[in-house]
């Protein structure tokens, strides 16, 4: 959509990018070695400029604990939160609806979310939020949401943060994005069909189109209009060849936990690396040792004068020596290794389950034990709620809650709903059902279910404590029921009222069959 507004020129545009860039290369040496350490297939820092296609990333890793514990975390916080292909929220009505409309607009919601998941499960959301909290995992994901095709509505793509930079504005919301971009010359107007390439980006498309072209991509709030000014700028010839105005910005970036005074994220990866860089420099020695056990390094009988610079100490090297021992001793002999390094399984073992702890990777039973049972299972995500503490909350807040607005605005965009109300906690609520949600409002139920049981004894005190017809509806939407297979307080109270009526009925029926059988009511037709 264009709009007319503020416009940042292509030279601000420009600096401005580059001050954030010089910004995020001070993470550069932290978040590079999380990666290559622990996730060193999304590993881009020193790999991206010279193409990192089909190149080997793991030749500094002797040990896999890391990379493993790291993927697990990013699979169970997926299914904690995120479940593939179930629904992980619910959209409520928030406090601005008067209570009277509530119930109507509860069921318009529920329709809504009812379209939103059956996109979500025909799209790749699923395979981006497993990308997605690989980075997290780290301490800042990036993903981008955007419209798709007449197959797929919305594309959902996961960024890696190397080729991402940001600032934050007013209390502390992200509202300058800037993504580093390369693709061919000739997929340009593919992907921006509104592209004005100059004369020197169409030529140098023209003569060699398959050269790929290197991008800056900007996305930038106009606080004064209150919309976004998207910008694509060839970074070879600083000349813009996109330009856009657009109502919400496609960008949903997490931090795990932030640092007052920092804008990146640090992530449990980042606690545990110190831990994942001594395990991988103790096995890396362990297997030299190893490898000196089994080929050992020997000395070689010579009558000159040994030389040290020329000497090397690897497997199976021969040192040429004056003499092995007295009497010349024998022609080739062992060279003796220092030391014993079989103290190193009981350092690695005290580290890789320290790193385990670290990324949560022990909190559910192994899956050779006997069957959990689901009280178990609820009380492992109870557990892991805690364990995760306001990460959890940093979860919902910066990527649950925009997911589903982009998602709803890109639907509402291609005309897919038509969704007056805005998602921002007072009209449309964000309401997690994801099993870690549910852990949480379980323990609320139990907490009112104690409170009935305590004061069931009290007598009429106890018994009016509870209202039973707002508990209801408080269990429903705690343990995610859905609003149309559940009968609202108005058609319980009718239903109530009817059933106290047949009650009656029944009542007086029995007592009239009772009287006619005392023979107290002569029989029907006589006198």
């Amino acid at each position: 959509m264009n709009i007319k507004g503020k416009r940042l020129t292509t030279q601000q545009v420009i600096t401005r990018f580059e001050l954030a860039q010089r910004k995020k290369d001070i993470w550069e040496d932290l978040y590079s070695d999380a990666y290559e350490f622990a996730i060193p297939q999304r590993q881009l820092y020193g790999y991206y400029e010279g193409s990192s296609q089909g190149q080997k990333k793991m030749t500094r890793v002797f040990d896999s604990t890391a990379i493993h514990s790291t993927s697990r975390f990013a699979n169970r916080m997926q299914s904690g939160v995120f479940p593939p292909q179930r629904r992980w929220c619910r959209l409520e009505p928030g406090n601005q609806i008067p209570f009277e409309q509530q119930a109507e607009v509860q069921s318009v919601l529920d329709q809504y979310t009812d379209t939103m998941f059956s996109v979500l499960k025909n799209s790749n959301f699923d395979i981006a939020m497993g990308e997605f909290l690989l980075d997290l995992s780290v301490g800042t994901a990036v993903m981008m949401i955007q419209p798709g095709n007449e197959t797929s509505p919305i594309n959902f793509i996961p960024i890696p943060l190397f080729l991402v930079s940001f600032e934050e504005g007013a209390n502390g919301e992200i509202d300058k994005v800037y993504r580093k971009m390369r693709m061919k010359g000739e997929a340009i107007t593919q992907q921006w069909p509104d592209a004005k390439l100059p004369e020197s980006v169409a030529t140098r498309i023209k003569n060699k189109p398959t050269d790929e072209v290197d991008l800056i991509e900007a996305t930038i709030k106009d606080y004064e209009q209150g919309d976004w000014c998207y910008h694509v700028i060839d970074k070879h010839s600083k000349e813009e060849i996109v330009y856009r105005r657009m109502n919400n910005s496609p960008f949903v970036i997490s931090r795990y936990m932030k640092v007052a005074g920092e804008i990146y994220g640090r992530g449990l990866l980042l606690t545990a690396l110190p831990d994942i860089k001594t395990l991988n420099k103790t096995k890396e020695l362990l297997l030299k040792n190893a490898t000196l056990s089994v080929m050992p390094v020997f000395t070689a009988q010579d009558d000159g004068v040994l030389n040290p610079h020329t000497v090397k100490i690897v497997p199976g090297a021969i040192i040429p020596v004056a003499r092995n021992g007295g009497s010349q001793g024998e022609s080739l002999r062992p060279l003796p290794r220092a030391g014993d390094f079989n103290v190193s399984q009981l350092i690695i073992n005290d580290l890789r389950m320290s790193i385990k702890q670290i990324l949560l990777d022990e909190s559910l039973p192994p899956d050779n034990m006997s069957a959990r049972s689901a009280t178990e299972i609820v009380e492992r995500m109870k557990e892991l709620s805690q364990n995760l503490g306001s990460a959890f909350g940093r979860l919902i807040n910066e990527t649950m809650i925009p997911i589903v607005d982009k998602t709803l605005a890109v639907m509402d965009e291609r005309g897919m709903i038509n969704l007056p109300l805005q998602v921002n906690g007072l009209e449309v609520k964000v309401s997690p059902s994801s099993p870690l949600a549910m852990a949480q409002n379980m323990e609320e139920i139990n907490s009112i279910v104690q409170f009935i049981q305590l004061t069931q004894p009290m007598g009429a005190e106890g018994e009016y404590a509870i209202n039973k017809s707002a508990l209801v509806d408080y269990l429903g939407d705690k343990l995610g029921v859905p609003s149309e297979v559940r009968h609202d307080a108005a058609e319980r109270a009718v239903m109530i009222e009817e059933r106290a009526k047949a009650e009656q009925m029944a009542v007086m029926m029995q007592a009239q069959q009772q009287q006619q059988m005392a023979g107290d009511v002569p029989p029907e037709g006589m006198n």
